[in-house]
């Protein structure tokens, strides 16, 4: 169906398409040509859209990838809010990869409604009114007089009232407004309000289905064995693997072997059959060898460094006391419950591809590479994932089922066991952090050095984050170690670790100076307001804000009280400010987490229930791995195999947690990730204040000597 032309400003987003049957679909995005002819051939960009058919069915597509960071939920929260429908009665669907239709479908960065707020509210408040508009050319009223409740269009002076899918056909023949009102946040009815996910029902029920429930006409199952870091396939002997009942084939691809069956235990029997001779390809590395090469690294100047305010070599050199100390942190496998997995249907001139991911785009892009197909000849479908926390970003295992697929001739569902999983990589980067703070002769901090090293890390400091611009005198340097290790984003990359280390040090240098340390950080802060050192990346009032709140809630003030020991840590990631205090005590000569009081300013929040859970769930993720995540290495190969060899957190080590978010009209921020990084600094300070033991690497030494 061809429209006529349409002028259409910078801000428009709107495309409208017919449906077979009548109805409209409402595809939105920032425009970026002054004006277009639409048909249906031409889309613009859009990053989601609403498709409402003449018998009143609302569908609100999901287009970011969902791996339990309730995006399903939450961005069609905002869609419908504009739309003025009733939230219990619309649809919910995931949408496919289709960057023609949608914008940055990803799951990263804590970016899904950050990016999306403003377009998707917009494009729910232009449906509403062509909606409108519509049901007043076909009542013959005025469109001022009418107005919209919960799915439906009501004509003030007649009591005149009908669904949206009574005027879904008509309102898909008429022109896009160019501008729209949105909703005052007074008249909000679904934003703000506590909402289910909208998939607890089938996950609970066992009906929701992810990448591993994968199940196509013709399907085998694949798994493969691969070279740990430092080897390479020399030859391999298949012979006996062949013979395994439901063994169909077994192919190479570069330096692996993969193992195709028709189940999961017929590939993993086969592939145990195999008979594998590797060579070395390079130096195998262990643990104590990249830690040493830390260590050189961090003992050194950077040619370039990150920040450099002031004459950091002058405030040492004249400094009346100088503390040091050096903070280590281990590589972290992602370790999601849902270990990898892909789907490839691969044919001559097509490719099929389906399953968890994190970047769609990415592994259509790199698939298409590798298999020598234009991206337009590729489909990619999303899963549900069972977690994923940054190890999904990458594409290694989707564009290696696509090439298993290509070299098979038949579709397949690639299976990573845990311990494949567990040893394969990617893991978070091993780091040392050394940190120098000179202090004058009127107990004041004038100096601040930090020099960071990480493995395969191009930046191992976050230069611009507290308390940058808080001391006058202030430089990171920042170096990178070589390595065969694999290595790439994990859960608030950088800030998972970096939290821990600024947060400990300020502690220290609070204790040194004999201040409070809420009231010196708040100090540090009013010196970076009034400070012209450059920039920083924090908003100093939300930042003061948040540790204020934190420690309002967590009864902040004397140590030891009924045995309790408090620990504050603060941080700022994503754009979202938070604050914690850790209760904790010494019970048995053990330490025992008793409860995290969170403040948290991430501006408006969409769906406060969500919300919560996403900041519990970071809160505590980041106490099991600052108490017992670590990956070591022997000659190349992991050490940690399974769960019974790297512990996870457990229920019964899991705190109360009591969160309150900042009430906000600002743009909504990150909320994913924030809520990991400034847990293990303020457990850790509680740990001080209970014990007068400072520690310095994760995962932390919690062997606690009676008396002390």
């Amino acid at each position: 169906m061809k429209t006529k032309a349409i002028t259409l400003s910078r801000r428009s987003f709107l495309k409208v398409s017919s449906l077979a049957g009548g109805g409209i679909v409402l595809g939105f995005s920032t425009v970026k040509a002054a004006s277009s002819i639409l048909d249906d051939a031409e889309l613009f960009e859009p990053n989601g859209f609403i498709k409402i058919t003449p018998d009143g069915i609302i569908t609100i597509m999901a287009p970011n990838p969902e791996l339990g960071q309730g995006v399903k939920t939450s961005l069609p929260m905002i869609v419908a809010e504009e739309l003025d429908v009733d939230w219990s009665k619309i649809v919910i669907e995931q949408a496919p990869l289709n960057t023609e239709k949608f914008e940055r479908q990803v799951a990263g960065g804590s970016g899904s409604v950050r990016s999306s707020w403003d377009s998707f509210r917009k494009a729910g408040a232009t449906a509403r009114k062509m909606l409108i508009e519509a049901a007043a050319k076909k009542w013959n009223v005025n469109t001022a007089e009418c107005t919209t409740d919960k799915g439906f269009v009501v004509h003030k002076g007649s009591n005149k009232k009908g669904s949206y899918g009574e005027f879904a056909s008509l309102a898909s023949t008429m022109e896009i407004p160019k501008e729209v009102k949105l909703k005052d946040p007074s008249e909000y009815t679904i934003i703000g309000t506590r909402q289910r996910n909208v998939e607890n029902k089938s996950i609970i029920t066992g009906k929701a289905k992810y990448g591993f429930d994968t199940r196509r006409e013709g399907m085998l199952f694949a798994m493969i064995a691969r070279p740990s870091f430092g080897k390479k396939l020399k030859l391999f002997d298949d012979t006996a693997t062949r013979a395994v009942t439901g063994v169909k084939n077994v192919v190479q691809h570069e330096n692996s072997v993969a193992v195709l069956a028709t189940s999961t235990w017929a590939a993993k029997k086969g592939r145990d059959a195999l008979k594998l001779v590797w060579e070395d390809d390079g130096p195998l590395e262990s643990t104590p060898d990249y830690m040493e090469a830390l260590n050189k690294l961090i003992q050194q100047k950077s040619d370039a460094p990150k920040r450099n305010d002031g004459d950091v070599d002058q405030a040492f050199a004249g400094a009346a006391k100088i503390l040091e100390t050096t903070f280590e942190a281990p590589f972290l496998p992602h370790a999601p419950m849902e270990p990898m997995n892909f789907f490839a249907d691969v044919r001559e001139d097509k490719a099929d591809l389906y399953g968890p991911t994190q970047t769609p785009a990415r592994t259509r892009t790199d698939a298409a590479k590798a298999l020598g197909l234009p991206e337009s000849k590729i489909t990619v479908g999303m899963s549900r994932q069972g977690g994923g926390f940054g190890r999904r970003l990458q594409s290694d295992y989707s564009v290696e089922a696509a090439m298993i697929s290509k070299l098979a001739k038949s579709p397949v569902l690639v299976v990573w066991t845990r311990e494949d999983d567990m040893q394969g990589g990617i893991y978070r980067p091993a780091g040392m952090y050394n940190y120098r703070a000179a202090i004058n002769a009127n107990k004041e901090l004038i100096g601040w050095h930090l020099r960071a090293a990480a493995v395969n890390s191009g930046n191992a400091s976050r230069e611009n984050s507290f308390p940058a611009g808080a001391v006058s005198n202030f430089r990171v340097d920042s170096h990178n170690h070589i390595s065969k290790i694999t290595v790439g984003a994990w859960r608030a990359p950088n800030h998972n670790f970096i939290a821990f280390t600024e947060e400990s040090f300020i502690d220290e240098i609070a204790h040194e100076l004999g201040k409070d340390p809420v009231a010196f950080r708040l100090e540090l802060l009013d010196r970076a307001k009034n400070s012209p050192s450059g920039s920083v990346a924090y908003d100093i009032e939300k930042y003061r804000g948040v540790v204020k709140l934190a420690a309002e809630m967590g009864n902040w003030g004397k140590q030891g009280v009924n045995g309790i020991y408090k620990g504050f840590g603060a941080h700022f990631s994503f754009g979202t400010y938070v604050a914690q205090v850790a209760d904790v005590s010494i019970v048995d000569n053990k330490v025992k987490v008793h409860k995290v009081y969170c403040a948290v300013d991430c501006g408006r929040v969409i769906n406060p229930l969500g919300a919560e859970q996403q900041i519990e769930g970071g809160i505590i993720d980041g106490l099991g791995h600052a108490l017992y995540g670590e990956l070591t290495l022997t000659k190349g190969v992991a050490d940690q195999k399974n769960f019974n060899s790297y512990k996870l957190i457990r229920i019964p080590d899991a705190p109360d947690i009591e969160v309150k978010f900042v009430n906000s009209d600002a743009h909504p921020q990150g909320l994913g990730e924030p809520g990991l990084p400034p847990t293990g600094a303020a457990v850790a300070n509680a740990i001080f204040a209970a014990t007068g033991k400072r520690l310095k690497k994760q995962p932390f030494d919690l062997r606690i000597e009676p008396g002390s």
